[in-house]
């Protein structure tokens, strides 16, 4: 599959996952809305599923396991490739079962960690959500493997979209059992934590047939003797930890949200699902696509080294033309987005206006997150797992810092509800994010020659973009108050229009790609 093509698949995958991710989230906050306890305790509990899915899916398994199982495929070394590959599962089965048992019984001292601002009936609440949870959460880590294998052989498209089901699960638990228990919202908690598992089973094992396809001779078992299988765990640790203390962030945030009253959790999690979705579409799917493909042509000749260079500015390039306007749109258009997306039954206006505000101020960080990714995933395959760790180790430490004082004291010196702090941490992480892409780009730079995008390039993507949200301004102050999706269509309709336009007029090459690409998938 071409490196296009890979990312077109990765991207459609992504696509139907983060859909489906939004309706439910839209559910979700039909029957939960903003500023109750059962909402905070279950997007707080979330959080642990998410840690091992978002560590061994995108993290530490695809930045070891991939670059070798890839290379051993690259070379028709199917055997061995297959030696690891069962390998790495049958130990990944065994730590994560470890690892889920751990967690139920440690639960209490977890959520003391995570929620130190939940009290009473709301900490025990989200202690029985964790507690079911967990075993969901091991499904999920397993499946990081299926991905990993599936990845490496070309199949992106199952591997992303396979997340879908967890969504599609929640949504009928949701649908089904909500309007039974509408009063008692705790309960209503505890059933689609339940949910929740049967997603992540059902996602591990729509993915198990393919992997046994493309592998037929691939079998469990716990051979640690192989080098390369001994090379992926001395890969895995430091991957662990870069990816590791990136999601730290994400949970020291959640802790400090904890502390700005009742709605600052559950606002910050809806923020995170909008400002992830750019990052997952064009970010995550161009370095998911470009990882086996670099592992495969990265050596040390200066012919791999410019091989991997031109890929790695081809795919800042296409992340860029995406990611550019998606924060433009979250900072000047946030309430329509929000609106369309959450605005129904609990969730009401002044939510709205809430979620923006903390949707806002993840734009400032929005464009270096992602290319950050990719940046990451070129050190992966350079087989570097030490830089991007101590540069995510620094990220971390700015983003605790700046993030306390945004969302604590500064609410109070400005004389604001605590609520707004939330807004000031996803502020204080895009500055964090820009200072690690910045060290990523210059000790590459230095290793494999100038990369990064052209100025030229990058003035003519902020310049159309906001330029189109000034149109969309227009058009949003001619129709209000409408109906939050009838807002939407026009709205963020006439700004994709007037974005893809002046992009192709100013001959901005991404822009042509994406348009010859769309007409070539209807054609087909």
């Amino acid at each position: 599959m071409t490196r296009k093509g890979g990312a077109a698949s990765v991207a459609a995958g992504i696509f139907l996952s983060r859909l489906t991710g939004l309706v439910r989230q839209r559910v979700f906050s039909h029957y939960f809305g903003l500023r109750n306890d059962a909402a905070d305790a279950f997007m707080a509990a979330l959080r642990i599923p998410n840690l091992l899915q978002n560590l061994f899916g995108e993290g530490a398994l695809s930045g070891s396991f991939i670059p070798v199982y890839a290379a051993l495929l690259a070379r028709g070394d199917e055997r061995e490739a297959n030696r690891v590959a069962g390998a790495i599962g049958a130990l990944l089965a065994l730590v994560v079962a470890i690892l889920v048992l751990v967690g139920v019984v440690a639960t209490p001292l977890l959520i003391a960690l995570i929620a130190p601002g939940f009290h009473d009936e709301k900490r025990q609440l989200t202690i029985y959500i964790v507690r079911i949870l967990f075993p969901g959460a091991g499904l999920f880590a397993i499946s990081a493997w299926c991905l990993g294998v599936l990845n490496s052989h070309g199949r992106f498209l199952l591997s992303y979209a396979s997340s879908a089901m967890w969504n599609v699960a929640m949504i009928a638990t949701l649908l089904i059992f909500g309007s039974r228990t509408d009063a008692d919202l705790p309960r209503l908690a505890m059933i689609l934590a339940l949910g929740s598992v049967v997603g992540a089973a059902l996602q591990f094992l729509v993915q198990l047939p393919v992997v046994w396809r493309v592998a037929p001779d691939l079998r469990l078992t716990l051979d640690t003797a192989s080098e390369h299988v001994r090379s992926v765990g001395r890969n895995f640790l430091p991957v662990l930890m870069s990816r590791g203390v990136v999601q730290l962030s994400a949970y020291i945030d959640a802790l400090i949200a904890s502390l700005l009253g009742t709605g600052a959790v559950t606002g910050l999690l809806n923020a995170s699902t909008l400002y992830t979705l750019p990052v997952s579409l064009f970010g995550m799917s161009v370095s998911a696509a470009e990882l086996p493909a670099m592992s495969a042509v990265a050596s040390g000749d200066a012919a791999a080294v410019d091989a991997v260079r031109q890929r790695l500015d081809a795919g800042l390039r296409r992340i860029a033309y995406f990611v550019v306007p998606s924060a433009v749109a979250f900072l000047a258009l946030g309430d329509v987005v929000v609106g369309a997306l959450f605005q129904t039954g609990r969730f009401d206006r002044t939510d709205t206006l809430t979620v923006w505000g903390i949707l806002a101020g993840s734009a400032v960080g929005l464009l270096a997150s992602t290319l950050g990714r990719l940046y990451s995933s070129t050190y992966y395959a350079l087989r570097d797992t030490k830089t991007p760790l101590r540069y995510a180790v620094l990220r971390v430490t700015l983003t605790t810092l700046l993030g306390y004082l945004c969302a604590v004291p500064l609410p109070r010196a400005l004389n604001i509800a605590p609520i707004w702090g939330a807004a000031g941490l996803t502020a204080s992480a895009g500055v964090a994010g820009w200072v690690e892409m910045l060290l990523l780009r210059s000790t590459l730079n230095a290793r494999i020659g100038h990369t990064g995008l052209p100025l030229s390039s990058v003035a003519k993507l902020w310049g159309t973009a906001i330029a189109a949200a000034s149109v969309a301004w227009g058009v949003k102050i001619a129709l209000e108050p409408k109906d939050p999706l009838v807002m939407a269509v026009f709205v963020l309709g006439a700004y994709g229009v007037v974005y893809v336009g002046a992009t192709i007029a100013l001959a901005v090459p991404e822009a042509r790609e994406a348009v010859a690409r769309l007409k070539g998938s209807r054609s087909s």
